[in-house]
């Protein structure tokens, strides 16, 4: 049960690469599902744009199954559960078996660091990328080999090749990448992990594969149903609007599977679960929140140009662009315009992220910036 045909509605929406359909894209994006004011930016109020959350979630129906899932909150989630790991095997075309649910996508993560760091196992992975599963394995003894991004911010895929030993146990990939937002060329991902796979687990973090606009992009599920040693993370924090919920998922071989099921710590729960099954059959709101992540993506490369700011041309609900003035200074002096924009990311103390919001977030946004590039 597939929720939404995702490529061939972006390529039905003309959701592109060139993104030439916005012009009447508000109007068309608002017209799918309709929002109570008390869920956008309140006047005068603080412009959260630091989290690459989404500003619109949960849905009207998602909200109406969390509720009725009280009646069974006294219940332990496990039967429960069962329905959702069907739902969610069923999307990604990989038997039950495959799939580890986990309570958020962070989770998955850090049960996956785990499983490949005692005894100081070698993990490779981009610089900057997300860090929550290298400082986690790190922890536990594991070495973590930082490979920097090449001169288009992308993975160094290559470099990262190289640094390979006999202790590698893992490759990190966060594609598209957080914070760059950059997408890796399809068939060099895909060879990548293909070949690499022989050698040590991969993993593919795609907490950001619902925004991508490129059409037929694989998904790396793609290897893991030919049985590769490899490992996709998932959530629904992002596209779902769920991020305060804390569900996500791994998919993987399932004897790769059962051993990252047991260092799993954080489950989910009851209300999680009811949320994650309307989420899947939600297509009204899937398609409303990309269409209003790909407008609020456009507005802010407007509010960038104007300025003659570098910035990144993103796959994501986020922008990576150059202030070149430090980033705490930013931050500082951004929040001083009640705007909130994300944290550093080393070594690129002269960049900024800001994550896509509510019009009246993005443009309070635009508004603040130009005050302080003033």
């Amino acid at each position: 049960m597939r929720n939404i045909d995702r490529r061939q509605w972006l390529k039905a929406a003309g959701l592109t690469s060139s993104l030439a359909f916005f012009g009447g894209a508000g109007n068309a994006a608002s017209s799918l599902v309709e929002f109570p004011a008390k869920r956008l930016m309140a006047p005068g109020g603080m412009a959260k744009l630091n989290s690459n959350e989404n500003p619109f979630g949960p849905s009207d129906s998602v909200r109406n199954a969390i509720t009725e899932s009280f009646d069974t909150a006294c219940r332990y989630p496990f039967a429960a559960l069962e329905g959702l790991i069907d739902m969610i095997a069923d999307k990604e075309g990989v038997s039950r078996e495959h799939i580890v649910v986990t309570g958020g996508s962070t989770e998955g993560l850090n049960a996956t660091g785990l499983t490949y760091a005692v005894g100081g196992g070698e993990i490779i992975a981009a610089h900057p990328t997300f860090q929550a599963m290298l400082r986690y394995a790190e922890g536990f003894g594991a070495y973590v080999h930082r490979v920097p991004v090449n001169d288009k911010m992308e993975h160094d895929l290559e470099a990262m090749a190289q640094r390979m030993t006999s202790k590698t146990r893992l490759i990190f990939l966060c594609n598209p990448n957080n914070p760059t937002g950059t997408l890796l060329d399809a068939d060099k991902v895909r060879d990548f992990c293909d070949s690499i796979s022989e050698r040590a687990v991969v993993f593919s973090d795609e907490a950001y594969y619902d925004f991508i606009t490129t059409p037929d992009y694989p998904s790396m599920t793609e290897l893991v149903r030919e049985g590769k040693n490899v490992i996709v993370s998932k959530t629904f924090s992002k596209v779902y609007g769920l991020a305060g919920i804390r569900v996500g998922y791994l998919v993987a071989r399932p004897d790769i599977a059962e051993r990252l099921r047991g260092n799993v710590m954080a489950n989910t729960n009851i209300l999680g679960i009811a949320a994650a099954k309307q989420a899947l059959r939600d297509d009204d709101f899937y398609k409303f929140s990309v269409a209003k992540n790909a407008e609020a993506k456009q507005h802010i490369y407007g509010v960038l140009e104007d300025l003659k700011l570098d910035y990144i041309k993103s796959h994501t609900n986020f922008i990576f662009f150059h202030t070149g003035r430090p980033i705490g200074e930013m931050i500082d002096k951004m929040k001083a315009e009640n705007v909130w924009i994300g944290r550093p990311f080393p070594p690129m103390y002269e960049w900024a992220r800001i994550s896509t919001g509510t019009m009246d977030e993005v443009k309070a946004f635009g508004k603040a910036l130009k005050k302080v590039m003033s």
